[in-house]
């Protein structure tokens, strides 16, 4: 089974982070079986010509083209290297409706090769917009693009709804996780004091809404001041966010940063953590949930996006976006009963997101609607 990921996020050599999620997913076919080889087209200003670069990650095939400025070029080179390779495929994976859906539908109307869309971007809730806001040709290529496809993966019910708003049709909507790496379900809870609330993300103020976390916090430490709050990551607007916190003045020793931190990091994070936290605006199906769950880590979260698709009340407690003083009560009330969440049935719950189980549901996918 051969397996054509193109992809709007990869890994790649200016941000080895980014699109980390879709390497997973690849990485989880191949354990299933799958040969999977990924095309991802990445616009570098600073190559005068096309950058071929092949490289093989735990048995996945990647062709990165760093592209000055003609994406069509690029694409046309990348794909006749691919087929001159590796070969032609049983079946495509488009990760984000963009201009990569040229090569997925060409192949589809012309080779009858399938495709199957997996999406995670964000721009389709009404709370980001930017679908909205984006020009007549993008909108018309979604559309064409999701008619076409086989089936569509988007990562939350939300997610589904918002892309059927905008009229985005097909015959098969089914859901996929993202995938936790295996040594978050290793991970073991370590000593530590004091009770430790974790929060991990981009820093993205208009998502994340992490200055309305710290006044939640704030407030919580007018009742009592024996916790932490430990923020991990960086990202645009995290000297801002930390320039916040020091004019709420918070008790000293209250706020742990770590700055980037790499993913055994932040399993050890959780490791020394008690509750994972966070109050963002929006979202869609949130990784750092997976992992606290794949630890044993009860969530406190805003009910947004797909969230409530993945925590119910034996996994945490869920508060209205915005509404600062229901987290500050949410923060005190899990200091009192964190001993009811039981460690083992969060697992449970987290085992949803393995490697195993992600990739043989994407294995069964691809054998349903394959061209063999």
């Amino acid at each position: 089974m051969k397996v054509l990921y193109l992809t709007e996020w990869y890994p790649h050599r200016y941000d080895g982070m980014s699109g980390l999620f879709v390497r997973k997913h690849a990485e989880a076919a191949v354990r299933a079986g799958a040969e999977v080889c990924v095309l991802y087209l990445y616009k570098d200003p600073s190559v005068r010509h096309n950058e071929l670069i092949h490289a093989k990650t735990n048995g996945v095939d990647e062709y990165y083209i760093y592209y000055p400025s003609s994406y069509l070029a690029a694409l046309r080179k990348g794909w006749q290297v691919v087929r001159q390779h590796w070969g032609m495929p049983d079946v495509c994976q488009l990760n984000v409706i963009t201009k990569n859906s040229l090569l997925p539908l060409w192949l589809r109307l012309t080779q009858h090769i399938p495709y199957i869309i997996v999406e995670h971007w964000s721009g389709y809730l009404p709370q980001n917009g930017r679908y909205a806001s984006s020009n007549l040709a993008h909108k018309l290529l979604a559309r064409l693009t999701a008619r076409h496809a086989s089936a569509i993966l988007p990562v939350s019910q939300a997610l589904e709804d918002a892309m059927k708003r905008y009229g985005l049709t097909n015959r098969h909507w089914l859901r996929i996780h993202n995938v936790v790496d295996d040594f978050f379900y290793t991970t073991q809870p370590q000593p530590h004091t004091p009770f430790t609330f974790l929060h991990v993300s981009c820093f993205d103020e208009d998502a994340k809404n992490v200055r309305g976390l710290l006044r939640a916090v704030r407030q919580a430490a007018e009742q009592r001041k024996d916790f932490r709050l430990v923020m991990v990551g960086t990202g645009v607007d995290y000297a801002m966010v930390r320039a916040y916190a020091d004019e709420l003045r918070f008790p000293e020793g209250m706020l742990c940063w770590t700055g980037e931190q790499t993913p055994e990091q932040v399993a050890q994070w959780f490791a020394c953590s008690d509750a994972f936290v966070l109050f963002s605006l929006y979202e869609n199906a949130p990784v750092v949930i997976s992992e606290a769950l794949a630890t044993g880590t009860p969530v406190i979260s805003s009910a947004v996006g797909g969230i409530p698709e993945m925590v119910n009340e034996e996994c945490g407690i869920l508060v209205q976006k915005g509404d600062e003083q229901a987290l500050t009560q949410a923060l005190l009330q899990m200091q009192d009963n964190r001993s009811r969440y039981d460690a083992s049935a969060l697992r449970a719950y987290g085992r949803a997101y393995t490697y195993h189980n992600v990739g043989e549901q994407l294995m069964q996918l691809y054998k349903q609607f394959a061209r063999l």
